[in-house]
């Protein structure tokens, strides 16, 4: 099995992690063992919470791949069905059913990583809990909503539905698309608390999964916040910025360990967390772990959005109930609270969670004359055909480039140097941070891959050479001209004692004397610089992945897909680019590329959707 395995791992179906695991918890005479535990330890390093037992049979094993080499594994493992299976592994020391700590644990047909079982199980646990705060007076509570949103009329305002199901549940989840009013829901939402509250002092905070994301949060949040008629006390009440979720758990240097955790809850009695479609199961678990008993919780995300880079897709799983419908009695609770007809369904087995949700289903940003809104819709519908038609002249804002000839690529790099000329000459005039980086946030390359020239590396070095040779930066041959005016970077790495964390983007710029500093903006707008040689892992930024770019929007996106199809490349990951762009996105992809990435759903395999169906526990 051993050969096997680093035949897989030579042809890059598995990693040297997944052997090395395999090789730890299983003995050379349990080949079934090894083979499960590697299959089971890439799954993980793909994103995915457990593998499923089917995937170990011979027509799905290394995903399907290299078929001869999947038959010698599986006759190896002594042509096992899903039944054998389940019996060898359930027989081995090195699974278990959860109740004790063993490498792996099998549940039904799920295989899992412990940490991965346990990370699940508290996620399903809480999500499924009791959720009922304390008694509220709905006459109250539909005064203030009427206030707020004004009273019923026309067709539903799921703003002002979803307001009403946060007020109402210690556990909320809104899920919404670019422009639907996420922020502005959460603004009234919480002056409705605040006034709920009666003068009892709420401890409020915000969060997100990283910097960029905290940033617009603060300010977005602010901004509406500044709409509202709330009294000076009310208004004092309102946090100021947002934080990155590793600062708000209170991240170690060099420590997996946070400062707050079960044994020492964050201080807060209200919790809102933007971009929840970015959180892993891992990083859901410290978070919920670290919650006070009574606190209340509102995720804010995109459930059609890519999922986490981690393991998990928590916010898709939780909001797959949404379809279920209310129950009848919380449709009729929601009804009087809002004014608005809504009904009831009977689920045949009813989820608790879904009388915590709520998806908010109508654009304000995006009308029926945006192509951004018109294509974005497409993706995730699955509707190439709309889409391609949405991308040829019908709308101006947005546009789409064959990438199939060499005259195609260049034309794509002069575009990049157009983009990035504001922000140079920015930099070039002597400009503050401030107006740098927000100018330099104005265009932004994504890309689906990371390697080649149609992904991150590739194109950060072409698009560096095209500015040089266009005047607008000035690198110096060898190693030394890695620095140069103008550089933007992106944080790959958390640095707690930094104050820095993954995804942050700053801009090298002149410091105090001669030297180059590079400038970030932290969530609060101040400018916090750094020197080079102190910067944690780091890249160049001039184009970045699809997922780096979760939490911050462009006034003009340019997405650039492989010119040949790969299995990244999917609908979410297309839809998740799309929605980055305000005002105009460029899509650079042959329609081949486009229709396949369109037609292929993500797939990230866990537990949590059947184990918040049951309300299980275990």
């Amino acid at each position: 099995m051993i050969d096997i395995l680093d035949q897989a791992q030579a042809q890059g179906m598995l990693r040297p992690l997944d052997v090395q695991f395999a090789q730890v918890v299983a003995g050379e005479d349990r080949p079934e063992i090894m083979l499960a535990a590697a299959c089971l330890s890439a799954e993980a390093g793909g994103g995915h919470v457990c593998l499923l037992l089917e995937q170990l049979l011979p027509e799905n094993l290394f995903q399907g791949r290299n078929p001869e080499l999947a038959i010698a594994a599986w006759q190896a493992c002594g042509q096992l069905d899903l039944a054998g299976w389940q019996q060898r592994l359930a027989a081995s020391p090195a699974v278990g059913d959860g109740s004790m700590a063993t490498p792996m644990v099998l549940q039904q047909q799920r295989l899992y990583l412990q940490r991965m079982w346990q990370s699940e199980g508290e996620v399903a646990d809480f999500i499924s809990s009791d959720s009922i705060p304390d008694e509220i007076d709905e006459g109250q509570l539909r005064a203030i909503l009427d206030r707020l949103f004004g009273e019923a009329a026309g067709e539903d305002d799921w703003q002002k539905i979803a307001a009403a199901v946060a007020a109402t549940r210690r556990i909320a989840v809104i899920s919404g698309g670019p422009g639907t009013g996420k922020t502005t829901t959460v603004a009234k939402l919480l002056a409705a608390l605040v006034q709920l509250a009666e003068g009892v002092r709420l401890r409020i905070q915000l969060a997100a999964p990283t910097g960029k994301a905290a940033a617009r949060l603060t300010e977005s949040l602010g901004g509406a916040s500044r709409q509202l008629s709330l009294t000076p006390e009310q208004r004092a009440l309102f946090p100021s910025e947002a934080s990155t979720l590793h600062r708000l758990l209170g991240a170690q240097p060099n420590s997996q360990r946070m400062r707050y955790h079960r044994g020492n809850p964050l201080h807060l009695d209200v919790l809102v967390v933007d971009e929840a479609s970015m959180v892993d199961l891992p990083m859901m678990a410290r978070l919920i772990a670290a919650l006070p008993p009574k606190a209340r919780v509102i995720f804010l995300g995109d459930r059609d959005q890519l999922a986490s880079v981690e393991a998990g897709a928590v916010l898709g799983d939780i909001c797959r109930f949404a379809e279920q419908g209310y129950s009848e009695g919380r449709a009729a609770q929601l009804a009087r609270l809002t004014g608005y007809s809504l009904h009831g369904q009977a689920a045949a087995a009813d989820a608790a969670v879904r009388d915590s949700l709520c998806l908010l289903r109508k654009s304000y940003r995006f009308d029926a004359a945006s192509g951004i809104g018109q294509l974005a819709s497409a993706v995730n519908a699955g509707d190439s055909k709309r889409a391609i038609a949405a991308l040829k002249g019908r709308y101006e804002d947005v546009s789409g480039y064959p990438l199939s000839e060499a005259e195609d690529y260049q034309q794509l790099l002069d575009a990049c140097v157009e983009g990035y000329r504001d922000y140079l000459v920015q930099v070039a005039s002597g400009a503050d941070a401030v107006t740098v980086l927000e100018a330099f946030g104005r265009f932004q390359v994504l890309c689906a891959l990371r390697e080649g020239p149609f992904g991150v590396a590739g194109l950060n070095e072409r698009i560096e050479n095209a500015l040089q040779r266009a005047g607008l930066i000035r690198r110096n041959p060898g190693p030394a001209g890695r620095w140069y005016l103008g550089r933007p970077v992106m944080i790959g790495r958390n640095d707690s004692a930094l104050g820095l964390f993954n995804g942050d983007i700053g801009i090298a710029l002149p410091g105090e004397g001669s030297d180059l500093r590079v400038h970030f903006q932290l969530p609060d707008g101040s400018i916090k610089s750094v020197q080079p040689s102190r910067l944690p892992a780091h890249e160049t930024a001039f184009a970045m992945t699809v997922h780096k770019s979760q939490g911050s929007e462009f006034d003009h996106t340019a997405l650039v897909l492989p010119n040949h199809y790969l299995a990244v490349v999917t609908r979410e990951l297309v839809y998740t680019a799309i929605t980055r762009a305000r005002k105009r996105l460029s899509l650079y992809a042959t329609d081949k590329v486009l229709m396949s990435a369109i037609r292929t759903p993500t797939q990230r395999r866990s537990g949590l959707a059947e184990r918040l169906q049951k309300g299980d526990r275990g």
